[in-house]
This record gives structure tokens, sequence and C-alpha cells, in this order.
């Protein structure tokens, strides 16, 4: 990965969702002396409270800007994270099948609408945190993936034909596991307490603790050999 001048600070769009992983995100961007312009999105999924997640994270970590889109996926439907089929709970982990957490399309229209923002401020990095390690196994978080959607943006934009930005899409945590990012993370100072993972939280956030999300986390600071703050919070004892 190209690390950015610290003394330039360029402009550099990081997806932010509120959860642990984009939250690592955003502080390795910011480390490695990008100007951090973080992006949210209301797509009509359930659990919305990883919005106020966001804000509170991207306050404590200091953006640029911090933009909150709308996209209505919740009315194409076809996901358990749109309200419209139930979030499964204590599923194999290890199951080959893509989930019904699987939003259709998701992290193309994100990185899209990231790639607009981006030609728009004349940045040229685009982060976003996916993995494929400790990950529930959907399509758009390979490195396949990045890398076609990397080719992709340097044809489809006005930017990249003319040949003033060459358009790099940024994906450092991909091959590392839930333990890595959270050790990761807290060497860069994130606070943990202000994220949220869970597909089905109830209450202020509250953790269903069995859905994939909230049982990948628990196996994450498991492995770390650390307390989750967050379950902390709520007094949810670790499995």
């Amino acid at each position: 990965m190209q690390r950015a001048s610290p003394l330039k600070h360029p402009p550099a769009i990081v997806l932010l969702s509120g959860g642990l992983d984009s939250s690592t995100v955003l502080a390795l961007a910011k480390a490695q002396g990008f100007r951090p312009y973080a992006l949210s999105f209301q797509y009509g999924q359930r659990h919305r409270w990883e919005l106020d997640c966001a804000a509170r994270i991207a306050e404590a970590l200091g953006v640029a800007e911090h933009f909150v889109a709308t996209l209505d996926l919740g009315r194409l439907g076809g996901s358990a994270l749109t309200a419209d089929l139930p979030v499964p709970k204590d599923r194999d982990l290890n199951a080959q099948e893509i989930p019904p957490t699987y939003v259709p399309a998701r992290n193309t229209l994100f990185l899209s609408f990231a790639l607009a923002w981006a030609e728009v401020l004349g940045a040229q990095d685009l982060f976003i945190g996916v993995n494929a390690l400790d990950y529930s196994g959907y399509p758009d978080c390979r490195p396949e993936y990045i890398a076609a959607f990397e080719q992709l943006a340097n044809l489809a934009t006005k930017a990249g034909v003319e040949g003033r930005q060459r358009l790099r899409v940024h994906a450092p945590l991909i091959q590392m596991t839930k333990a890595q990012i959270i050790q990761q993370g807290l060497k860069l100072g994130v606070d943990y307490s202000l994220t949220t993972s869970c597909y089905d939280p109830g209450p202020q956030g509250r953790p269903c603790t069995s859905c994939d999300a909230c049982r990948l986390r628990a196996k994450g600071f498991a492995e770390a050999g650390l307390q989750d703050p967050l379950w902390e919070k709520f007094g949810i004892s670790a499995p």
C-alpha cells in the first residue's frame, strides 16, 4: 500500500459504518497521513443505531467532514438487514452459503457513491473495511472484488480517463483476522465502546450476542485476549 506524505495530508474517502472494522480503517487512514472524509449510509437498514455510532466515531477520531447519504435499499428487499427477512442467529460460521444478511450490491453502491465524492474533492484514495478472513462470506468483501472495482474506478471517471487521478481502493484489513484488527485499532487509539457490530441490536444498541457479527466480534476479542468494552458496558459476559 502506498503511504501518503504526512506533510501534505491528501484527502481520502473512508466508508464508515459505525462498526469495529470501519472505525479501525478510519484510524489507519489518519495514521498514514490522509485527511479523512467519512461517508456513511442510511440505506434502510434495521440496525440504524450504527449511524449514531458512526457520528461519535467521526467526532472522536476527527474527520474533515462526515456525510450521511441516503439510499433506499429497503425498498428492494432481499436481505435480513433491510428487515424483510429474519436475522439468522447462532448460524454455523463455517457454512459455505452466502447468508441472508448479504445486502445485494451494497458495497458496489457504497463505493460508487464514494468514488463520485472523491472525484469532486480531488481525492485519489478510497478506504473500505472489508475483510476476507473472519467474515460472513459476502462476495463483495473479497480481494478480487476490490481489485476489479479499482480498475472500474479508473475507467469510469473523468479524472481517471484524463489522467488527473489514479484512484486507489484501500482495503487494509482484508487479510487480517478480527483479533489482529482489534489489536491494530487499539494501538491507534480506537475506542471500541463507541462502535457497534450487531445486526439486530436492542435498545441503545445492546448487542444480541448471537448474530454472525456479534459472534465474530466476540471471537476477535477472545483471540486477542481482551474484554470487549461494548459488551462490558451492557454487562454482557463474553462467551
